[in-house]
C-alpha cells in the first residue's frame, strides 16, 4: 500500500508540476518541450531530488513515445506521401551516415577511445522523434511539405535505431553472421507488420469502423485498442518467435506507428486525430519530464565541457548536411531551410542507444552520461529554432538564395482555393449539391455519418468525416480559402464560429432554427438564414392557393413530388424540378 500510495504521489507532483510549468510556458511563448523537460531536472536527483524514476512514470512515458507515433501515422494517408518517399529514402541514407562519420570524428577530436566514438556516431546520427513531431504538431506543420519531408526521414531513422538497438541487446556479437541474422529477423519482422497494417485498413477495419463511427465513445476505444495490439504484438513479439526457436527485438513505437498507418487510410482518421490528442499532450509531457528525471548530476556534468562543444558542432553539421541533401533532391529553397532547422537535435533514441551499449559492455556510464547531455542541449536548442523558423528564413533567406536551385518540388495534396464548402449531408443540402458542382470545380462536404460519406465519395465529391467543430476538419477543407459555404446545422455556436473563420469574400449560407437566432446570424455576416419552418409555411401556402385556384397546377405539383420521392435519388437534378408546376 505504501508503494502504490508513492507511486500515485510521485505521479501527482510530476503531473501538477509539468502543467504548471507547461501553462507559463505557453503564456511567456516559450515551447512546452522545454517546460517539462526543465520540470525533470528540477524535481529529479540532479536537482531536488523529490521524485525518482518508477516503474509506473517509465510506462507511461513510453506510452507517451508510443502514442505520439500513433498520432503520426494517423496523418499519414499513403496517397499523400507516396510523391515524397524516393526523395526521403534519398535523403535519409546518405544523412545518417554523414552524421554518423561527423560524430565519430568530434568526439575522437574530444579524446574518446575508438569504441566509444563508434558508439557516440551511432546515436547521434538520429533526430528527435518526440521533439520534431511535437513542434510540427503544436505549429500545425506536420502535413506541410517540410513536415512530410522530416517526419519520414525520422521513420527511416526509426527503423534503423530498431535495428541497431536489436544488435546492442544481443551484447557483442561473436560474430558477423551473428549481426546480420539479426538484421535480417528484424528487417522481416517490420515488413510483415507493415504489411498485416496495410491488409487490415483494406480488408480488416473498414467494415469494423464502418459499424462503430457514429458512435463516437466506441469509435475512439476501438482506435486505441487497435492502437495497443500493434503495441502489444511489437513488445511481446518473442512470444510469437519462441516456437521457431528465433529471439528479435521491436519497438513498441515502429507497432503504435504502423497501427495508427492503417487508420490513416480510412475516412475517419481525421477525426479521429483530434480525439487522441489530448491522450497523448499527457502521455508525451510525462515522457519528457522522465528523460529529465533519471539524470545524476555526477554522471550527466562528467563531460559537460565535451558535450557543449559536440552540441554546436553536431548541430551545425546536421542542418549544413541537411541542407545539402533535401536541396539536392531540388525541393525549393524555403522547404529546404525549414525541413532542415527542425532536426538539428540528437534524439531520444541516442541516449536508448546509449543505454543498451552500456548494458552491452560496449561503454562506460560516463560517456552514456555525455550522450544524455548531449541529447538534452540540441533537444532544448532546436525547439527555439523550430518555434521561430519562418522569421530565421525572413531573415536569411537574402544569403541562402544563392543556393536556390529554381526547382519546386511539388507537394502533392490537393489544394482547394475558392471552392464550396458544405457542412451535413441530409435532405436541405443533398438538393443544393448539384447546383454547387455546376458552378463549383471542388464542393467538400463534412458529414458525421459513414453511409453518407460513402455515398457522397460514390458521386464523385470530396467528402470528409467528422465533426466541423474540430479544427483539424476546418483545416482539411480550407474552410478560410472558401468562395461559398452551406451549413444545414442549427447549432447557433457552431454558425457563428463558421462565420468568424471564412473569409470576408466569402457567401455563407446557414440553418437557423429560430428568428432570434436567424437575426444574430445576420449580424454577424451571413448572407442568407434558412428557418426551415418559415420555407415550410411558404410552401404550404403555394400548395393551398394552387388546390384553391387551380386544381390541375396543383395535381402536377403532388405527382412531381410523388416522383422525387420515389426516385429517392441522393442528388436531385433541381434545375429540371424547378421548371414546373408551384416553381412557375
Amino acid at each position: 500500500m505504501v508503494t502504490e500510495v508513492a507511486l500515485t504521489t510521485d505521479l501527482a507532483i510530476i503531473l501538477l508540476s509539468a502543467t504548471v510549468a507547461g501553462f507559463l510556458a505557453r503564456q511567456t511563448g516559450q515551447p512546452t518541450i522545454i517546460a517539462y523537460i526543465i520540470t525533470g531536472v528540477v524535481l529529479g536527483p540532479a536537482a531536488l531530488g523529490i521524485v525518482e524514476v518508477t516503474e509506473l512514470t517509465e510506462t507511461l512515458s513510453e506510452l507517451g513515445l508510443a502514442f505520439l507515433l500513433f498520432l503520426l501515422g494517423i496523418k499519414m494517408r499513403i496517397d499523400e506521401i507516396s510523391h515524397v518517399l524516393a526523395p526521403i529514402v534519398k535523403i535519409s541514407i546518405p544523412q545518417m551516415a554523414l552524421v554518423a562519420i561527423a560524430g565519430v570524428g568530434i568526439s575522437l577530436a574530444l579524446g574518446f577511445g575508438t569504441l566509444e566514438a563508434l558508439i557516440i556516431g551511432l546515436a547521434v546520427m538520429y533526430s528527435s522523434t518526440a521533439v520534431v513531431i511535437k513542434m510540427l504538431t503544436d505549429k500545425d506543420e506536420a502535413t506541410s511539405l517540410h513536415g512530410k519531408i522530416d517526419v519520414g526521414v525520422l521513420l527511416v531513422q526509426d527503423i534503423v535505431v530498431v535495428i541497431l538497438l536489436a544488435v546492442l541487446a544481443a551484447g557483442r556479437p561473436d560474430d558477423v553472421a551473428e549481426v546480420a541474422t539479426t538484421l535480417v529477423v528484424v528487417l522481416v519482422l517490420v515488413a510483415l507488420l507493415t504489411v498485416a497494417a496495410i491488409g487490415a485498413s483494406k480488408y480488416v477495419l473498414p467494415p469494423v469502423f464502418r459499424r462503430v463511427a457514429d458512435n463516437k465513445d466506441v469509435f475512439f476505444l476501438v482506435a486505441l485498442s487497435w492502437a495497443f495490439l500493434f503495441v502489444f504484438v511489437s513488445d511481446e513479439i518473442n512470444l510469437f518467435l519462441s516456437p521457431f526457436g528465433i529471439e528479435a527485438y521491436l519497438s513498441i513505437e515502429m507497432g503504435a506507428f504502423l497501427a495508427g498507418l492503417a487508420l490513416a487510410q480510412l475516412p475517419y482518421s481525421s477525426e479521429l486525430k483530434d480525439r487522441v490528442n489530448p491522450l497523448t499532450d499527457l502521455f508525451v509531457m510525462v515522457f519528457f519530464v522522465s528523460v529529465a528525471l533519471s539524470l545524476d548530476a555526477d554522471e550527466l556534468l562528467f563531460y559537460a565541457e565535451e558535450a557543449v562543444i559536440a552540441a554546436v558542432v553536431l548541430m551545425v553539421a546536421k542542418f549544413l548536411i541537411f541542407f545539402f541533401l533535401i536541396n539536392w533532391q531540388g525541393f525549393s529553397l524555403e522547404t529546404t531551410f525549414l525541413g532542415s532547422i527542425g532536426m538539428l537535435q540528437i534524439s531520444e533514441f541516442g541516449i536508448i542507444v546509449g543505454v543498451a551499449a552500456f548494458q552491452g559492455d560496449f561503454i562506460d556510464v560516463e560517456v552514456l552520461g555525455f550522450l544524455t547531455l548531449l541529447a538534452l542541449l540540441t533537444m532544448s536548442v532546436s525547439v527555439y529554432f523550430m518555434e521561430f523558423n519562418h522569421q530565421l528564413f525572413e531573415r536569411l533567406e537574402p544569403t541562402l538564395s544563392r543556393w536556390d536551385t529554381g526547382d519546386e518540388f511539388q507537394g502533392g495534396k490537393k489544394e482547394y482555393k475558392d471552392h464550396a464548402v458544405v457542412i451535413g449531408y441530409d435532405e436541405l443540402t443533398r438538393n443544393a449539391l448539384s447546383l454547387l458542382d455546376q458552378e463549383y470545380e471542388d464542393v467538400v462536404v463534412i458529414d458525421r455519418r459513414t453511409d453518407h460519406i460513402e455515398t457522397l465519395q460514390e458521386n464523385g465529391y470530396d467528402a470528409i468525416y467528422g465533426d466541423f467543430r474540430n479544427s483539424i476538419i476546418r483545416k482539411e477543407s480550407a474552410l478560410k480559402k472558401a468562395d461559398f459555404v452551406l451549413s444545414s446545422s442549427v447549432q447557433t455556436e457552431v454558425n457563428k464560429a463558421l462565420l468568424g473563420e471564412v473569409s470576408d469574400d466569402a457567401t455563407v449560407f446557414v440553418e437557423a432554427k429560430t428568428a432570434d437566432d436567424a437575426q444574430k446570424l445576420y449580424d454577424r455576416g451571413a448572407h442568407c438564414v434558412i428557418l426551415s419552418a418559415q420555407f415550410t409555411a411558404e410552401r404550404l401556402a403555394e400548395y393551398l392557393e394552387a388546390y384553391l385556384d387551380n386544381r390541375e397546377v396543383f395535381d402536377q405539383a403532388i405527382e412531381a413530388d410523388i416522383q422525387l420521392i420515389e426516385r429517392n435519388e441522393p442528388f436531385p437534378d433541381l434545375a429540371e424540378r424547378l421548371r414546373g408546376g408551384l416553381d412557375d
